[in-house]
């Protein structure tokens, strides 16, 4: 069984840093695009930043500049690291990977909430 483990988050000021990490576990055969969703309350969810499994990036344009997306195949494992934090970043953050198991499909990590407040 495979499964999306998500850490990092938290509180933090406007203009500070976090870094949010993902890893997939289990009978993990490949990984295909690795992504960063989020959503705010009362909003859909949108897609925050991707990376393929061979490097290739994009972002939202709510977010270049600010965030860096990275991943590391040999640990199954993606980032995302962001600053210059915004109020506006706020919301739950979710990892999403295309991965093949038995078969090819989407997983998702639990979440984990940013709130970016003074």
């Amino acid at each position: 069984q495979v499964q999306l483990v998500q850490s990092g988050g938290g509180l933090v000021q406007p203009g500070g840093s976090l870094r949010l990490s993902c890893a997939a576990s289990g009978s993990v055969f490949s990984i295909n695009a690795m992504n960063w969703y989020r959503q705010a309350p009362g909003k859909e969810r949108e897609l925050v930043a991707g990376v393929t499994n061979s490097g290739r990036t994009n972002y939202a344009d709510s977010v270049k500049g600010r965030f860096t997306i990275s991943r590391d195949n040999a640990k199954n494992s993606v980032y995302l690291q962001m600053n210059s934090l915004k109020p506006e970043d706020t919301a739950v953050y979710y990892c999403n990977a295309e991965i093949r198991s038995f078969a090819m499909r989407d997983y998702w990590g639990q979440g984990t909430q940013v709130t970016v407040s003074s």
